[in-house]
């Protein structure tokens, strides 16, 4: 097993498909996949190529959580440095390409980090969640910091402290997913959204996933003394007059091309 990538990676249609393949183990957290995939999230972020990052699985499972024989931080081999989770789940909130998790089977505990750090969760319909730390006597901790802010204290109490199984349909009820498609739907429902932010001019994608991050940690008074001036340098950008020019003209704009 140590010749096979913990991970795969592939472009397609500008965006980095990152790929949990660990199916043997349900894709779980091992120190060698959560390696990889924040090395596949860098990579995807310096490649000029990529618009967007989509995070999925193979096999029955998207990620079953911590894998407990060697968590994340545990040592690698070769004298790599091991990569605590709260890396990987920064990296992915911070990274100036929109991250899509394609939730393609069961997501539990650490692996819903992943899916609360992303920017669009798309999940098969009938796939199970569940916030199940709770039923081994631990907590959801350091995945929290990523959930609650979507599931809110409402549903995240109640999941917590069940650790009760939960389905795509649900989660998107909750406010945790943005769409549930059946299973075979999956890969085309991702695709879709990829096109549309492929619509969308490059820098201000960019600029977008910045200004959602940004204004809900300032006041009122801030918050339009702040955005006021950004919108001023994007109207201002070259890539804001091309877009403008575009519109005016009746034509697509330089960064849209045919697949």
């Amino acid at each position: 097993m140590a010749d096979k990538e913990a991970t795969l990676y592939e472009i397609k249609s500008g965006a980095a498909w990152i790929t949990l393949n660990r199916p043997e183990n349900r894709n779980a957290l091992s120190a060698i996949l959560v390696n990889e995939l924040y090395q596949h999230l860098l990579e995807a972020n310096e490649d000029p190529k990529v618009r967007s990052i989509v995070i999925t699985g193979t096999g029955p499972a998207f990620c079953a959580g911590a894998d407990l024989k060697s968590p994340p931080g545990a040592s690698v081999s070769g004298g790599g440095r091991a990569v605590a989770y709260p890396e990987v789940l920064t990296t992915i909130q911070d990274s100036g390409k929109p991250v899509i998790v394609a939730v393609n089977g069961a997501a539990f505990a650490g692996g819903l980090g992943l899916v609360g750090a992303a920017d669009i969760v798309i999940t098969a319909e009938d796939v199970q969640f569940s916030f199940s730390e709770v039923r081994i006597g631990v907590i959801p901790a350091v995945i929290s910091v990523v959930c609650l802010p979507k599931l809110g204290t409402h549903h995240g109490m109640k999941l917590f402290l069940t650790g009760e199984r939960f389905t795509g349909k649900q989660a998107v009820d909750m406010g945790f997913a943005h769409r549930a498609v059946p299973k075979d739907q999956l890969v085309d429902a991702v695709q879709e959204e990829i096109d549309m932010i492929n619509l969308g001019g490059p820098n201000a994608v960019i600029e977008c996933k910045k200004l959602v991050r940004r204004v809900p940690l300032l006041s009122r008074e801030e918050g339009f003394a702040e955005t006021q001036g950004w919108s001023g340098r994007m109207f201002q950008s070259e890539e804001g007059g091309e877009g403008m020019a575009a519109f005016r003209e009746k034509r697509k704009p330089s960064w849209v091309t045919e697949n």
